[in-house]
């Protein structure tokens, strides 16, 4: 067998977050793996394939895939993805025109879903879904739905890009008729487009986990032929699916924990997996456990389980239970009170522990002082006296201290507080007052000692104490002490479980430590638990619902002639006692009445107990109550729910004292016990589950391993025990032979099957086997299989024939690096050995590489590898790649390079893809130097783009960029060239190269004027206002500006009708050709008549009285003029009139300086002299007009010749650079170019409301702007000059009267700094003064210490800061405390006497020098009136004055050097006077 152990190193997880290798999931899961629809499972099925010529062929399914065998099998294994060089040869394939069919693929457990792809045969599906579970199909979810026509198919799914993760949409790029073969499906778990920022979110994990995935195909792609009857063949027999591979990317799930993964199900072995196979069950790291990681390993939830991340030492930590349990639990509560730190809280803590960490000892237990928290008898017990203590005994859990009653004292609460006696347990004070002569209500009050629990009947006169036996208490000495308790008269009990049997049985009885304690615990050597002995133990098992009658295990059964050894040897006093036997009838149901049976139950009620006489000491009543009550053998008489009476309790307990000379120590094992107390009569402790004994010290029958919980239940296997009993420390039971285990539930190694265990079959080449199955492990000499009947991979032969497994060379053994086969067998007939070469291998020997792999198979540990040409050559050519270096010879699928991974040139995509596509450039817009006719363009080999001409943009080079246009052009795209101050950008119409001009210019690159605008359009370009809808195009002349109307249309903007067409503009439709001739003769007589009016005067239209006749009649003749003007207007009666009017003047005549002539004879009447005072007036109008009319000719001259200029003009202008004329004028003008949008200086273009023009503004320099700001100037300096004499004079005032305010203040303030100047020198001096005086008291050496520390005292009471008045109090008591001190001059003259004074006295000087010192600063301070500082200071020589007494004893050793150099000790006197007076001097 060739397994591989993963190592620690290869499990462990480097730095955070660990996952598993991703693999196929398909791989190993044949058996998982199912198909709604197979063609040929039930037999030969035909089908055919869609091409020019219709070709059909078989499927027969019944039998698996075999390449020589069975090459028509199309089952659903088949998809699996293997490397076989015959893997194009087998598909899977549905049934004929089967619409809905499924593929199912179920897992064993979670994994981590990648992604599937599907590659099919046939056309990919019209529609289809895939579907998933994370609940072993029991529910299913969408991931995404796939259609041609989604619309169609699935109605209700969006087909819109996904906007998040999660969403289900239907996606359309795999559902095409292209290809119609290996076309592939892809679907991603996750897409890439969507970034993740949390992977274990729940709707992240909703995504990527399953156990079970299933691709529903919904409709047959098809060509529309499948409606139509055809005689020949079925339509449907072209339809159907066919999968070549279906690969379903995944790892095993593991949070983030673990690295490698191992079967979910170890008992089948890695034997038979298959080679890359996906495991489910993880290996898990970081402390994590479960088959997916999901949880904390045991005894690691001291913080909570979490996903991998970058940090994972903080991930499941270990719990801190100090030694005291292996189990713990997380708790949120504690984790969020400790604030992350701790989460862990043990489970069952043993030792007597409690608490989170079973860092506390439990009740009634306190922690021993001298053991560490890790000890297990750290916690010992309180051993409180129940009658003195409260709470039930309980203590201080660290000093042990019992909590006593009120006037109870000690460690135990076991005495009486001082002036206090008699504990008592039903006393809630604990003891009584003083007690004897004067303190009762009787004078003396009887002894009343009891007679079995103290020495004597006497007590003590003062407070009545007894004096007791050991371990009793109380006044009376009839209670024993607490921890302590008095044997019943039957205590001493012998169980007939640990007698003796008849004198061929050897028997030697087992007792506890102590001598009057009991038999606890069954040895070896003892009574047989078999039945056939003539003695047998029948044990007894403790319910709630039946009655205990008997003690110890139980009973012994006594056959007759046999008998029971009882050796009793630990009787304390010599006496009369009375022997009690404890029995039962055999057959009773419940064990406690009688009946028949083959002999007698004995019980563990076997023991003496005392006669009948109470003992000496006791009084002739008490002997009555003695046999009166029956307390002779009463307690073995009675049951457990009875009790004794009163006097029979206190005789037994005042017996028991006397016979065991006191109390007896309870003993209560604390391991076994509820509490260290026992009763008092009995010493009966509380024993915890299953335990029994007077001591709590053994496990009851049934029961095993006794601890801090009690004792567990046995529960032996009734298959495979012989005994409900097991062993009371190991719990192991009695098994049967062939069986083992603790609880004989398991057959021994070398068997299997429980209960019925049979040897294992392994042809002697294995003594173990599967305990369940009996399949043989570990099997010797290369062997495998369930009896170890065949060779393992690498080895021939056959062990159950004799032959001896031999190693396979293939062409070398199997540990050699050179083993390329998976198994091998010899061949009978050509006695050769062949060979089965693994996956990639091919010869006899396995030593070449198959087709489409290469590998230098002569080195060691090398293999065939896969020709790294990325899928793009053919598997089966043996001459695609080289077989040794893996060089592509062949690329395929457009690509070339050493390992197919570029496109061809000439091609673009993704190579590793199968994707190089050829290029598609535009010719018109490709450099010609890269696309040569009558060859393929070349284009970037991954994007596709092509080469681009200038101006020329696009993968395919097809269209022109931003200011470019004509791409049909010789040379492509040429640049637009808008004109740049009349366009609005330089980005014209691609087709026509039109550029976007402003509203007043037009022509292709907007450097001309616009429709309906006319001028130079270098300069401006004016609106021409025609009417657009009465002229024809050009709308007006582009120089001129003259409007050129359309026929019928006339007036100067072209806006109003012509004669001769009907006046409804813009129709001006043409009149009828009749109206010619009116309209003639109309327009002949308007145009008279108006000639005629500009001759007769017309200041008044009313008649003034004095008028002649003749101007009346002129007046007349004028009104019938202005009818004639209107002609056309007048109403048909009006135009007959008119037509008889014979009053026509000849204009003509007129004109000529000729004489008018009236043809009409109706004016006869008019006086000559009237006429010829109008002709008069008449000529001179005429010459008047004719004058005007001169003018106007010299004034059309003059503009003709204006014209004739601005055209010269315009030419020139025409040869200068764009827009350099109009901007120089405009820069001196209005300082700045001129701009649209009155940005800037304004200008030309400027235009504001009301026809205003702007020119100019704040930060413009040209002439307009700079003459404006002059004159504003001007006008505020005028401003100015005019209110600057009186803005002078009112401030001269101010100015006075301040210069008068200021002199006084001056003067009041250098009043007011004289007189401080002079307060402050005599303040001045008379503190400097007072510092010198202090400074020489300080300095002299003779002043004794007392009056320093009185002048100490003196500063130390100024309370600073004060009011001058107050200093100067101050400085006068100084100035008086000074005055008392001894004169230190005089103690000067006897310096030299007094040279042993000065070696006490020198260090002091020293210390006060450094006083001085501080005073100097005082005194700087003072000087700067700063009285904050002196109080610092002042504070800080009250310390110094304190440690002069202290420094005192110090300076004698200092002094010693001053005693040799005492003559000099005036000179450093002298030098200290002199350093004084040079800083008074400074001062």
């Amino acid at each position: 067998i060739c397994s591989f152990i993963p190592t620690s190193s290869d499990l462990q997880c480097s730095g955070g977050s660990c996952n598993p290798q991703l693999g196929d999931l398909m791989v190993g899961r044949v058996a998982q793996l199912s198909a709604s629809s197979t063609c040929g499972l039930n037999g030969p099925q035909n089908y055919c394939i869609i091409g020019y010529l219709e070709k059909c062929f078989t499927c027969d399914s019944r039998l698996p895939y075999n390449h020589y065998g069975n090459p028509n099998s199309h089952r659903i294994q088949n998809v699996i993805t293997t490397f076989d060089p015959d893997r194009k040869m087998k598909w899977w394939q549905s049934e004929n025109g089967v619409h809905q069919v499924s593929i199912r693929l179920d897992l064993e457990t979670v994994f981590q879903f990648s992604h599937l792809v599907l590659t099919f045969k046939s056309f990919r599906p019209a529609a289809m879904l895939v579907e998933r579970s994370k609940d072993f199909g029991r529910s299913w979810k969408v991931f995404r739905y796939f259609a041609e026509d989604c619309s169609l198919n699935f109605p209700s799914v969006s087909d819109q890009p996904a906007n998040n993760i999660d969403d289900i949409i239907c996606d359309s790029r795999y559902s095409g008729s292209e290809p119609s073969t290996d076309g592939e499906v892809v679907l991603k778990a996750l897409d890439p487009i969507f970034e993740i920022e949390n992977p274990y979110a729940a709707n992240i994990q909703d995504l990527i986990t399953l156990t079970n995935i299933r691709v529903n195909f919904t409709r047959l792609f098809t060509l529309g032929d499948t409606l139509l009857s055809r005689k020949r063949r079925n339509p449907q027999e072209k339809y159907y699916y066919a999968l070549y591979n279906m690969v379903v990317r995944g790892s095993c799930f593991c949070h983030g924990h673990a690295s490698q993964c191992t079967p979910v199900d170890p008992r089948r072995g890695d034997v038979f997996t298959q080679t890359g196979m996906v495991h489910g069950r993880c290996l898990c790291q970081h402390n994590t456990a479960g088959e997916n990681c999901e949880r904390c390993q045991d005894f690691h939830h001291d913080s909570p389980w979490r996903p991998g991340g970058e940090n994972t030492d903080d991930i499941c930590r270990r719990c801190n239970c100090h030694g005291h349990t292996d189990s713990c639990h997380f708790d949120v509560a504690r984790f969020d009170a400790t604030g992350g730190v701790s989460g862990g809280v043990c489970d069952d803590c043993h030792h007597g522990r409690m608490g989170p960490q079973c860092e506390q000892c439990r009740p009634f237990l306190y922690q021993d002082p001298q053991r560490a928290v890790d000890d297990p008898h750290a916690c010992i017990p309180c051993d409180c006296n129940p009658a003195g203590s409260q709470g039930g005994g309980l203590c201080d859990p660290l000093s042990g201290q019992c909590f006593c009653k009120e006037n109870v004292d000690g460690q135990h609460c076991d005495r009486c507080k001082h002036g206090f006696f008699n504990l008592r347990q039903d006393d809630s004070a604990g003891c009584q007052g003083f007690w004897g002569l004067g303190n009762s209500r009787f004078r003396c009050s009887p002894c009343d000692c009891d007679i079995g629990g103290a020495h004597s009947s006497t007590c003590s006169l003062e407070d009545g104490q007894c004096h007791c036996l050991p371990n009793m208490v109380s006044r009376r000495c009839s209670d024993p002490a607490p921890g302590y308790f008095l044997p019943p008269l039957d205590y001493f009990l012998y169980e007939a479980e640990l007698a003796g049997g008849s004198p061929s049985l050897s028997f030697q009885p087992i007792r506890c430590s102590v001598s009057l304690m009991f038999v606890c615990i069954l040895q070896q050597g003892s009574i047989s638990l078999d039945p056939g002995h003539a003695l047998q133990i029948i044990p007894r098992k403790r319910t709630a619902d039946q009655p205990i009658s008997w003690t110890g295990l139980g009973l012994v059964r006594v056959l007759d002639g046999a008998g029971l050894r009882f050796t009793v040897d630990n009787l304390p006093l010599s006496m009369d006692y009375q022997l009690v036997i404890r029995y039962e009838p055999e057959v009773r149901i419940n064990g406690v009445g009688a009946g028949a049976g083959p002999g007698p139950a004995s019980d563990s009620g076997s023991g003496p107990g005392p006669g009948p006489s109470p003992g000496p000491g006791f009084s002739p009543g008490d002997l009555d109550s003695f046999h009166r009550f029956r307390c002779i053998g009463l307690a073995a008489e009675l049951s457990p729910q009875e009790s004794l009476s009163e006097v029979c309790e206190g005789l037994i307990k005042s017996m028991s004292a006397r016979i065991n000379n006191g109390a007896v120590l309870c003993r209560c094992n604390i391991v076994g016990s509820l509490g260290p107390s026992c009763s008092k009569l009995g010493g009966f402790c509380e024993c915890k589950p299953n335990v029994i004994g007077h001591c709590c010290d053994t496990c009851a029958p049934l029961t095993f391993g006794f601890g801090p919980d009690g004792c567990k239940p046995c529960e032996c296997e009734p298959l495979g025990s012989v005994s409900e009993l097991c062993d009371q420390v190991r719990g192991q039971c009695a098994c049967r032979s062939e069986v083992t285990g603790r609880r004989c539930d398991r057959c021994q190694t070398g068997f299997w099957g429980f209960p019925f265990c049979r040897p294992c079959e392994c042809n002697g080449l294995s003594e173990v086997c599967d305990e369940e199955t009996g399949e043989c492990l570990n099997c010797r000499e290369h062997t495998t299989g369930p009896q170890c009947d065949r060779c393992v991979e690498g080895y021939y032969g056959n062990h159950v024939s004799g032959q001896t497994c031999q190693p396979c060379l293939c062409p070398d053994i199997h540990s050699s690096g050179r083993f390329f086969a998976i198994s091998c067998h010899h061949d009978p007939q050509s006695l050769s050995l062949v060979c089965d070469c693994r996956e990639g291998h091919t010869g006899p020997r396995c030593d070449r590489c198959s087709s489409g792999l290469y590998g230098n198979l002569a080195l060691l540990g090398t293999r065939c590898e896969v020709c790294p040409c990325n899928n793009n050559i053919d598997p089966d050519d043996r001459d695609a790649c080289d077989s040794v270096t893996g060089e592509c010879l062949r690329c395929l699928h457009n690509t070339m390079g050493p390992q197919c991974q570029d496109c061809k040139p000439g091609y673009y995509g993704y190579a590793l893809d199968q994707d190089c596509k050829e290029c598609s450039c535009d010719r018109r817009g490709t450099k010609v130097t890269q696309c040569p006719l009558g060859s393929p363009c070349f284009c970037d080999s991954r994007t596709g783009q092509c080469p681009c001409r200038t101006g020329v943009v696009g993968v395919l080079c097809d269209e022109c960029e931003d200011g470019y246009w004509n791409l049909d052009g010789a040379s492509g795209c040429q640049p637009c060239r808008c004109d740049s101050a009349n366009s609005f950008s330089n980005i014209c119409d691609k087709v026509t190269g039109q550029c976007p001009c402003r509203p007043e210019f037009g022509g292709r690159q907007c450097d001309e004027c616009g429709e309906n605008h006319f001028g130079n359009p270098d300069l401006q370009c004016i609106s021409c206002d025609c009417n657009m809808e009465g002229t024809e195009r050009p709308s007006c002349d582009p120089e001129t500006g003259e409007c050129m109307c359309r026929i019928g249309v006339t007036g100067i903007f072209c806006d109003e009708c012509a004669p001769g067409y009907d006046s409804a503009f813009p129709a001006c439709k043409e009149c009828h050709p009749c109206n010619a001739l009116w309209a003639e003769n109309v327009t002949d007589v308007q145009r008279a008549t108006q000639r005629m009016r500009t001759f007769i005067p017309r200041t008044n239209d009313e008649l003034q009285p004095g008028d002649s006749p003749h101007w009346q009649w002129m007046l007349e003749m004028h009104s019938k003029l202005d009818g004639l003007s209107n002609l056309t207007g007048l109403s048909p009666p009006k135009v007959e009139k008119a037509e008889k009017l014979c009053m026509v003047f000849d204009l003509r005549q007129v004109t000529d300086h000729k004489p008018v002539v009236i043809k009409h004879q109706k004016i006869s009447h008019v006086s000559s002299y009237k006429d010829l005072e109008l002709l008069e007036e008449i000529q001179k109008l005429h010459k008047a007009f004719m004058l005007d009319e001169k003018r106007v000719r010299k004034a059309s001259k003059a503009l003709e010749d204006s014209m004739d200029t601005r055209q010269e003009v315009k030419l020139k202008l025409r040869t200068c650079s764009k827009g350099d004329l109009s901007s120089y004028l405009l820069m001196q003008i209005c300082g700045e170019p001129g701009q649209e949008d009155c940005s800037g200086c304004g200008g030309a273009l400027c235009d504001l409301d009301l026809g205003k023009r702007k020119c100019g503004g704040p930060k413009c320099d040209g002439i307009v702007p700079v003459s404006q700001k002059a004159s504003e100037m001007a006008e505020r300096a005028k401003d100015k000059l005019t209110t600057l004499p009186s803005r002078l004079q009112v401030s001269m005032n101010k100015a006075g009267l301040q210069w008068f305010d200021t002199k006084d203040q001056a003067k009041e303030l250098q009043d007011r700094i004289n007189n401080n100047i002079d307060s402050f020198e005599r303040e001045k001096n008379k503190t400097k003064e007072l510092i010198q005086r202090v400074k020489d008291y300080l300095m002299d050496e003779m002043v004794p210490p007392e009056d320093i520390e009185k002048l100490a005292r003196a500063v130390l009471d100024i309370q600073l800061p004060r009011s001058p008045d107050q200093i100067r109090s101050m400085i006068n008591d100084i100035n008086n405390l000074l005055s008392n001190a001894t004169n230190f001059q005089d103690n000067l003259k006897n310096l030299e006497e007094h040279a042993k004074n000065a070696q006490d006295l020198l260090q002091k000087a020293q210390d006060i020098r450094s006083t001085k010192d501080k005073l100097d600063e005082i005194e700087t301070k003072l000087m700067n009136r700063q009285p904050e500082d002196l109080q610092d200071k002042i504070e800080a020589l009250k310390k110094k004055t304190e440690l002069n007494q202290e420094t005192a004893g110090e300076a004698q050793e200092t002094a010693e050097s001053a005693l040799n150099n005492s003559t000099d000790t005036e000179k450093v006197r002298l030098l200290t006077v002199r350093q004084t007076t040079e800083r008074e001097i400074d001062y």
